[in-house]
């Protein structure tokens, strides 16, 4: 499953590349895909049989307001709230139905490292992202109809707009949600 999700992203590149192209904005946002832009994020959902796995990658910017390495306690308390968060996926993820449960979570940052002297040194002037994977079991996988950005939105208010890619029943799709528009169909 993982090898799926991994794979995602080039599955869907023309779906992505297509949608780009109908919307043919001149906004210097939509130059490149994928490319780390501040407010923007990007997730991957993919359902197999009974299992729902989510990936979301975002600029630290979004989810604890800097990128640098944390350098006071106000950053280390932002960058442990956000892991806090974010180690609840069904907090931020609002499935409809399907009876699902977490199995996996895994969380990959250079501001989490716990040797904040070597990550300040190795990570001062790069753009630190934050990725998140998700592993749920579903009873009924068959029963989910939608997923719920909301929260997500609301615990991290300075992301703006995910760029979703989805594999589920009815195929590929690639969608962008919003504060206003944070709801994906299966």
């Amino acid at each position: 499953m993982r090898r799926l999700l991994l794979a995602l992203p080039f599955a869907l590149l023309p779906l992505a590349v297509m949608a780009e192209e109908a919307h043919d904005h001149d906004h210097a946002e939509h130059a490149s895909l994928g490319a780390h832009e501040h407010g923007v994020a990007q997730l991957n959902v993919a359902l197999d049989g009974n299992t729902l796995e989510i990936e979301l990658e975002s600029p630290a910017m979004n989810l604890v307001g800097f990128e640098h390495a944390p350098s006071s306690d106000a950053d280390k308390t932002a960058i442990s709230q956000a892991r806090n968060e974010l180690n609840k996926p069904l907090n931020l993820f609002s499935l409809n139905t399907g009876d699902c449960s977490v199995t996996s979570t895994e969380l990959e940052s250079p501001l989490f490292d716990d040797d904040h002297a070597h990550a300040a040194g190795e990570h001062e002037h790069e753009h630190s992202e934050i990725h998140a994977h998700y592993s749920f079991n579903c009873k009924q996988p068959q029963a989910l109809q939608q997923l719920d950005l909301t929260r997500l939105f609301k615990q991290f208010p300075a992301t703006h707009k995910i760029q979703l890619q989805l594999i589920g029943p009815n195929g590929q799709q690639g969608a962008e949600l919003s504060p206003e528009q944070s709801i994906a169909k299966f």
